[in-house]
């Protein structure tokens, strides 16, 4: 095996993120988190920060509002097993969060991603398997809003192919609607703590595949029982049927099965034939009525 296709299966290896709702997850991991209290910051990177170390992995936390470097390492001293141990051979590392992302006030997303990167090279260099990060979204000003949403996605799109786990983190409550949802489109994961319980949250995009999803699922499901007439269907007949069930067009039909649009409908009008489905409504209640 050539070191490129070692490099590839390493970057698909499952990593412990130590989240709950989230579980195990490959490098390039891009995690959000929405959090209601301080307490909510200090349980989380215990589980999270401690699931790296653990794991043989270099961390670092740019540290900021509501909770400095001192309580964070209270928490995690408290919480992680060996946390002494792994503090002192340099095993984790504490950033200011205004310094690393606003320096001279200066809020630059190609210099910071890059000073990501510069860290993880470090890392490997050490022998360390990769590395994980967490960064707090403390100002949330309204001016620099649109260039904080450039840099997550320069982020996201940076971390393909990186041994990198990031999570990032917003205040609940300073968070606005559309702030969530701008947020939540560049990761790979949304998840909120309220009150000690975690909330998985889904962009509309990902709702949307899941239900689009279910729906083929539950073509497949309802073609699998019997109906009247199904015997006299053939193989590709009963394919296009299913779509045809779920609601797709001819051009999705189509684009889906790798055909024409003018073979989909060749064959719904020998299936609707063969049925004596008048319509196409009639046609999937002879279905569903089975």
């Amino acid at each position: 095996m050539s070191r490129h296709e070692r490099t590839a299966l390493d970057v698909h290896q499952l990593r412990k993120t130590g989240l709950h709702p989230v579980g195990d997850r490959p490098w390039g991991t891009h995690i959000c988190l929405f959090y209601e209290n301080e307490q909510d910051l200090y349980d989380v990177h215990a589980d999270y920060f401690g699931a790296g170390l653990a794991s043989g992995e270099f961390c670092i936390w740019a540290v900021s509002d509501p909770i400095n470097q001192g309580k964070a390492l209270e928490a995690l001293h408290e919480s992680v097993p060996d946390f002494e141990k792994y503090l002192r051979d340099g095993q984790i590392e504490f950033v200011p969060g205004y310094q690393w992302y606003l320096r001279g006030d200066d809020f630059d997303p190609q210099r910071i991603t890059g000073g990501w990167h510069a860290k993880l090279d470090e890392a490997l260099a050490r022998g360390f398997d990769g590395m994980r990060v967490s960064g707090n979204a403390f100002w949330f000003e309204a001016s620099l809003w649109q260039t904080f949403r450039d840099y997550e996605a320069e982020l996201a799109r940076s971390l393909g192919g990186r041994k990198m786990i990031v999570l990032c983190t917003y205040c609940l409550e300073a968070s606005r609607a559309v702030d969530v949802l701008d947020v939540a489109r560049t990761h790979n994961f949304s998840v909120a703590k309220r009150d000690g319980r975690w909330e998985f949250l889904e962009t509309p995009e990902l709702v949307e595949a899941k239900r689009e999803i279910g729906r083929l699922n539950g073509a497949i499901n309802i073609l699998s029982k019997p109906f009247p007439g199904k015997r006299h269907l053939t193989h590709r007949e009963q394919v296009v049927l299913a779509q045809v069930v779920k609601g797709a067009s001819s051009k999705e039909a189509a684009r889906d099965l790798d055909i024409s649009p003018r073979t989909v409908e060749f064959h719904r009008k020998n299936i609707m034939r063969k049925l004596g489905a008048r319509n196409v409504i009639d046609l999937v209640g002879i279905v569903l009525r089975g």
